[in-house]
């Protein structure tokens, strides 16, 4: 195992620097917002797609650091930071939604997920499931039915092909039950598994082709804007519940 006393190569990070608590927003963008509604945070590092504070969420220790986009990045940040002791990871990041009643900007948190990217296969089987963390799973629909949220379970479809999608393989998914298709969920679950290590993902949809009726682009800005704004809240309340319940 690496030596965690030493910097991190992609974070820039080491023993100290994060809490045992990790959010994991792609967007580098989302690090600010998710720190304008912690208590307080500092910032630690930044280098290429990783931007990382740590502070405290109703007391409780978190760190956030964002991964960029797809699973070799989002592999590279999970891996870094269980090097230095991080030991409960949130995803916090966008989607698209695969059922007629997940709306855009409505909160849906994965249980498990389909492993249609490729950097899973490096760390284990395509055999092996792809499933989140019971403890942090239940800790995020608890803080969501705390905070009043219209969310939705289940399992996500995790792809590398932004702009390749066969939609008849997506009918099938949707038939299936699948909620949302994004690009990092079954990375972070398998990576996670293989590191022993806490998953839970939430995302918020971004677009949704299978609703009836689609939102024009400026309401489905403000739709997802707001709705990124309460899977924050959801995040960061799972984190204190999480310390709360001693996971």
């Amino acid at each position: 195992m690496p030596d965690a006393r030493e910097l991190q190569w992609h974070i820039h990070c080491q023993s100290g620097d994060v809490a045992r608590c990790v959010l994991l927003p792609g967007d580098r963008g989302r690090v600010a917002r998710i720190v304008a509604q912690m208590d307080a945070a500092r910032l630690i590092a930044e280098n290429r797609e990783y931007l990382i504070y740590t502070g405290t969420t109703g007391g409780a220790p978190v760190s956030v650091c964002s991964t960029g986009m797809g699973g070799p990045a989002a592999a590279i940040a999970l891996e870094e930071l269980a090097n230095i002791g991080a030991e409960i990871f949130i995803r916090v990041g966008s989607c698209a939604g695969r059922q007629p009643d997940v709306a855009v900007g409505m909160p849906v948190i994965f249980t498990a997920a389909h492993r249609a990217e490729g950097t899973s296969r490096a760390y284990l089987p395509p055999e092996f499931p792809a499933v989140a963390d019971l403890a942090v799973t239940n800790a995020l629909r608890d803080a969501a039915r705390a905070l009043g949220a219209d969310f939705r379970l289940g399992i996500a479809t995790t792809r590398d092909a932004f702009y390749r999608v066969d939609l008849d393989e997506a009918e099938k998914f949707s038939q299936a039950g699948v909620i949302a298709a994004e690009m990092e969920a079954a990375t972070l679950f398998i990576v996670g598994a293989f590191r022993r290590v806490r998953v839970g993902c939430l995302a918020v949809p971004d677009a949704n082709r299978w609703l009836a009726v689609q939102p024009p682009p400026a309401e489905r800005a403000q739709l997802f804007a707001a709705g990124e704004k309460q899977m924050i809240a959801i995040a960061l309340r799972a984190a204190q519940l999480l310390a709360e319940r001693g996971v």
